[in-house]
């Protein structure tokens, strides 16, 4: 999951500093969103897979670090499961439509 610095708060107002994450929304597809956040969450996991493989090997000793590559994997992976169950209830939503 990407956070981005919000460059706009000096800007001359509330209404310029929403400009920029509204016109950079616009600018990506949203099948492009969606693979680009599936592959984030897959790489979270596996960074965090490796994370706990070298705590428990003995490599590394930071549990803090272990933790957070654990809870930022779950959560893009919680993103894209709910992403996806919004689609499938909306295309059955769809199918149920009387035309």
């Amino acid at each position: 999951m990407r956070v981005d610095a919000i460059e706009a708060l000096g800007s001359s107002g509330p209404a310029a500093s929403l400009e920029g994450p509204v016109k950079a929304a616009k600018s990506i597809s949203f099948g492009d969103w969606i693979k680009t956040q599936v592959t984030e969450a897959d790489q979270a996991s596996r960074t965090a897979e490796a994370s706990v493989r070298s705590l428990a090997l003995g490599e590394s000793d930071n549990l803090h670090e272990v933790m957070l590559n654990l809870e930022q994997a779950r959560m893009s992976i919680d993103l894209v499961v709910q992403v996806r169950n919004r689609l499938l209830e909306s295309y059955q939503e769809i199918v149920r439509m009387q035309v």
